[in-house]
């Protein structure tokens, strides 16, 4: 996937990576969401399919997080409160648990709703908003969006995929 550039860029990898995503997640047997069998987000743990759709829930809804804050003036504790950056299998743990217990139709609905959002936010900005400023350190508003909504679809998929034909299933329909 090429880095997007502009905005237009960053709309279309998002759309893609994820409408690939959820081809890739309708492919997985309704049994088999809950079942801690994939590489998790931390060293030596195994998430279920349910966590990961959790995981990019967090990080989907973390994102609007930083978008409102920044909307309202105040200083966004990246990545988030009480986590560094070298902390990020950590937070996905917290995740994990933030959307424990919720059911995957809702999960899902959840992440289109949040990914629904982010859009929308990108819609309502101009290219010079998103691209032509650091944002955060060095990196751009656009750029930070794309590396916690396009970039995890995509890895996400490519999760699933490799999980899905270690189980003999094809992860292409």
């Amino acid at each position: 996937m090429a880095v997007p550039q502009n905005k237009e860029q960053l709309l279309q990898a998002i759309e893609t990576q994820y409408e690939k995503l959820l081809g890739s997640i309708h492919r997985v047997p309704t049994q088999w969401l809950d079942e801690r069998t994939l590489e998790g987000h931390a060293k030596g743990t195994q998430m279920s399919v349910a966590h990961l759709v959790a995981y990019l829930v967090g990080w989907n809804e973390l994102v609007l997080k930083w978008l409102q804050m920044d909307a309202r003036g105040q200083v966004i504790d990246f990545p988030e409160t009480g986590f560094k950056w070298n902390q990020l299998g950590e937070l996905a743990q917290k995740f994990y648990r933030d959307y424990e217990g919720i059911a995957f139709a809702q999960l899902l609905q959840r992440l289109d709703t949040a990914k629904q959002q982010i859009v929308s936010f990108i819609q309502s900005h101009d290219n010079a908003d998103l691209y032509e400023c650091p944002w955060y350190e060095r990196w751009t508003m656009g750029r930070m969006i794309q590396f916690n909504t396009a970039s995890p679809y995509d890895n996400a998929r490519g999760r699933l995929q490799k999980w899905l034909k270690a189980k003999g299933v094809s992860p292409k329909a």
